[in-house]
Order: C-alpha cells, then sequence, then structure tokens
C-alpha cells in the first residue's frame, strides 16, 4: 500500500470515527429517526452531482428497487437503531460494537447463505462473540423497572443494527453485482430517506434544534456520510475491497479519541480490553492473519 492509499486509509477511519461523536452530539435534539433523515438527505445532496458527472442518473432509476431493499436494510433500520442506542450510549462504546460488523456478515454468510468458513473464522466469531460479552458485561439488567433496562435495550439495538450491516453485505453481494458503487450509494441513501420521511415527519422535534445539533447533523451527513463514501469507493479502486476493510479496525481509536477529547468520556479497562478481542475475532474471523506472506 502506497503512502497516499495509506493517509486516505487513515482519513476515512478518522472521519467514520467522528461520526459516533456527531451521533452523541444530534441524537438527543433531534431523535433518531428525525436526524437520520437530515443525515441521508445531506448525504445523497453530496452523491448526486457525482452520480449525474460520473455514469448518469438513468443507474438510479434502473436499479430503483434493489436499492430501495439496500436502502432499507444497510441505511434505514441501522442508522435510526444506532442513533437511538447512542442516545444513553458512548461514542466509543458503540464504535466497539461497530467492530462486530464484519463478524456478522461472516456468520450470515455462512448460516444463511451457505457460503463455506473456514475453522480459524469459527475461531474469529468465538473470540469476537467473547469480546461483545465482556464489552456489555455490566451493561446488561434484567430488571425492566430497573434503569438499567434502558441501556440494556440500548446495547441490544446497537448489535441489532450491527446485524443489518452483515445481511446488507450479503445481499448486496447477491443483488448489485455490476452496479457501480457509486450509484449503489446514492439511489440506496435515497431510497432510505424517502422510506423514513414519514415517520421523520411525524417525529419531527417540537423545539427546533440549536445551531450547534444542526451543524453536528450536516456534517454527518456531508462528510460522513457522503464524502466518506466517495473515499472509501476511491480506496476500493486502488487497494481492493479486502484491504480497504481494513479500516473497521482504526474507526474505534478514532471514535475513542473523539469521544474522550470532545464529550469527556470515560475510557475504561473493560472498554479497551473488550475492544481488542472483538478487534482480534474480526481480523480472525476476515481471514487477515490467514493471509499473512500472500501477494496483495
Amino acid at each position: 500500500m502506497r503512502r497516499r492509499e495509506a493517509v486516505d486509509l487513515v482519513l476515512l477511519a478518522a472521519i467514520w470515527g467522528s461520526s459516533f461523536l456527531f451521533i452523541r452530539i444530534a441524537a438527543p435534539a433531534f431523535g433518531p429517526v428525525a436526524l437520520v433523515e437530515v443525515r441521508l438527505v445531506s448525504g445523497a445532496l453530496v452523491l448526486l452531482p457525482l452520480v449525474a458527472a460520473a455514469i448518469g442518473l438513468g443507474a438510479l432509476r434502473r436499479h430503483a428497487r434493489r436499492f430501495a431493499l439496500i436502502g432499507a436494510i444497510n441505511f434505514a433500520v441501522p442508522f435510526v437503531l444506532t442513533s437511538y442506542a447512542m442516545l444513553t450510549l458512548t461514542a466509543a462504546f458503540t464504535s466497539m460494537l461497530n467492530g462486530t460488523v464484519p463478524m456478522w456478515t461472516a456468520l450470515i454468510a455462512a448460516l444463511w447463505f451457505g457460503e463455506r468458513v473456514r475453522p480459524v473464522q469459527w475461531l474469529g466469531l468465538a473470540v469476537g462473540a467473547l469480546g461483545v460479552l465482556v464489552l456489555v458485561g455490566d451493561k446488561i439488567h434484567f430488571d425492566r423497572s430497573g434503569a438499567g433496562w434502558t441501556e440494556t435495550v440500548a446495547v441490544g439495538a446497537a448489535l441489532l443494527g450491527m446485524m443489518c450491516y452483515g445481511l446488507s453485505a450479503n445481499v448486496a453481494k447477491r443483488t448489485l453485482a455490476g452496479v457501480p458503487p457509486l450509484a449503489t450509494a446514492a439511489g440506496s441513501q435515497i431510497a432510505a430517506a424517502a422510506l423514513l420521511a414519514p415517520a421523520a415527519l411525524l417525529t419531527w422535534p417540537a423545539q427546533v434544534p440549536a445551531a450547534g445539533a444542526w451543524t453536528a447533523a450536516i456534517v454527518l451527513g456531508v462528510l460522513c456520510t457522503g464524502l466518506a463514501h466517495v473515499l472509501y469507493f476511491r480506496l476500493i479502486e486502488r487497494i481492493g475491497a479486502m484491504r480497504a476493510a481494513n479500516v473497521t479496525y482504526l474507526i474505534p481509536l478514532f471514535a475513542t479519541l473523539w469521544g474522550s477529547a470532545f464529550l469527556a468520556e470515560p475510557v475504561t479497562v473493560r472498554l479497551l480490553a473488550g475492544g481488542a478481542i472483538v478487534l482480534a475475532g474480526t481480523a480472525l474471523a476476515l481471514g487477515v492473519f490467514g493471509r499473512a506472506g500472500r501477494p496483495g
């Protein structure tokens, strides 16, 4: 990997890591659904001119149904679940759970779509599950009348959102072959925004969010959802999808850094230990260790 691609990879991780910070700032003011609507519309407005210039808007019409499916399971549902969870959970903690996405992808591919999973990948899934247990061990409460139940539901919502990402990766692989990635990003975001629009209008905050919340929401859409996808697709083109997926390991680092620096979020030993175990399991599930020494 050349220096330019390495810089782009770190930059992408820093941007996607900051998304957890912006959600934490904006979600209490907008609510989960309205925030996601602002995020999706802002991101789509960035991508539309790029699609028009690169491949034309006809691709969006030709694949509208498939974009609606991916928009629902890759954007609308997981974005809302994550935003809801982050009304309670910290940016660092949620980003560590986000590190389970490759594991969910591999597990769904094996159990639902019958893909072969090597023994080392099963080991990775088991290690990752152990890491999740370490992470959430002090946040799971079964007394529904207690205050801890809210935290338990938030953890469940976040993990369900990560499972949606794993499902969408498998569905996209099978339904969007040959569709330009830029068209997929724009089309699925537009479809997700359309799907969420009625719910967003019904749940729109009665009090106008403050300027800081609006800024966080728009930056979340423009930078973390729109421009970040352009950078991601450029990386895939230059270094391949497998190497670009290594951004997974850097996102929690930046999310923890931003959360600690700007929101004074605590960084605990449990958080670091659980996160490290999750990322180790992710590396095994992705076959990173098994690829060591192979040609790029």
